[in-house]
């Protein structure tokens, strides 16, 4: 049976997204694969590249050249990033592709456009399938580091108060699910970082990890596959400390509880290497662990190797 593709949603036509997606097809040509996105556009660059050959396209509308040429964010290009990644992600919920790769997109071109209340697409998914946010987790995972986000894109002063027992337990759960799946850590260990300095100094910096992060670990504990003794969950430790554990190898993985814990040691790491992926869909998903990069985008130095990460990870998980 022939192996259904991957569907590419570009991301934004003013970035980065479809030179690296463009790269990377081009870097990877056996691989059955799909870009979603504006079709004229993409023909272009295909050629701009000097491209010997052209991936399929499904095209999701057109963008005027002066809206790419600003590299800035826009609302036009706003719409067909929107439209590009909703087909790419239709595609694959109907079982036409086997699972869904992702460009970077602007979350300020498309929330001033389509979508105001559009916070990235992580989110954005969640709601197309009809769960929760707080059902799906962001996972980064790299070579030197594998680190599942408790809580994703929302402002430092709130992060802080979305951070329950179960959100913990749930990024807990999904870490050890992608790492099982994987089948390559070594350790069977997860590590858990605290919200406050230190962990909240055993309450002197905060009580929030005794209130909050130390239930979840519980809870964690008692469900698959922790409860049934594949896995180990330790913690809470100061984020610092749980970074450090996981670049030498003694823990397979980290649940940070904010944004920032796990993508700035994520991206001094394992930079174009790691992959964006998004746990608890009923699909598989895969992203570029980088932004729009406009400036990249307007000098022409550019390097695909994030999205090639992303295809080689979006094989892995859906069976090689």
């Amino acid at each position: 049976m022939t192996q259904r593709p991957l569907a590419v949603a570009v991301g934004d036509p003013a970035g980065v997204g479809p030179i690296v997606a463009l790269l990377a097809a081009a870097a990877r040509p056996s691989l059955d694969l799909v870009l979603y996105g504006p079709r004229r556009f993409l023909e272009a660059e295909a050629r701009r590249l000097g491209l010997q050959r052209c991936p399929p396209i499904e095209d999701c509308g057109d963008v005027a050249d002066e809206a790419v040429a600003g590299r800035r964010p826009d609302p036009a290009c706003g719409a067909v990033q929107l439209a590009s990644l909703e087909a790419a992600a239709r595609s694959v919920w109907e079982g036409h592709a086997r699972a869904l790769v992702t460009g970077p997109v602007s979350k300020m071109a498309v929330a001033s456009g389509p979508a105001p209340a559009f916070r990235g697409q992580t989110e954005h998914l969640a709601a197309l399938c009809g769960l929760r946010e707080d059902a799906v987790s962001m996972l980064f995972l790299g070579p030197r580091l594998r680190v599942g986000l408790v809580t994703t894109h929302l402002p430092v002063a709130e992060a802080a108060r979305h951070v329950r027992p179960e959100t913990v337990a749930r990024t807990a759960v999904h870490l050890a699910q992608a790492l099982e799946r994987l089948g390559d850590a070594p350790e069977r260990r997860i590590v858990v970082t605290g919200i406050n300095p230190h962990a909240g100094e055993g309450g002197l910096l905060g009580t929030d990890e005794m209130e909050r992060v130390v239930p979840g670990i519980a809870r964690a504990r008692a469900a698959e596959p922790f409860a049934a003794g594949r896995w180990r969950l330790d913690g809470p430790l100061g984020a610092e400390t749980a970074m450090r554990m996981a670049a030498d190898g003694r823990v397979a993985g980290v649940v940070a509880m904010l944004h920032d814990q796990a993508t700035i040691a994520s991206k001094l790491l394992d930079w174009g290497a790691a992959v964006n992926v998004t746990w608890g869909l009923p699909f598989v998903r895969t992203s570029v662990d980088h932004g729009v990069a406009y400036d990249a985008a307007a000098s022409g130095r550019v390097d695909p190797a994030g999205m090639i990460a992303a295809l080689d990870m979006a094989v892995r998980l859906t069976g090689g």
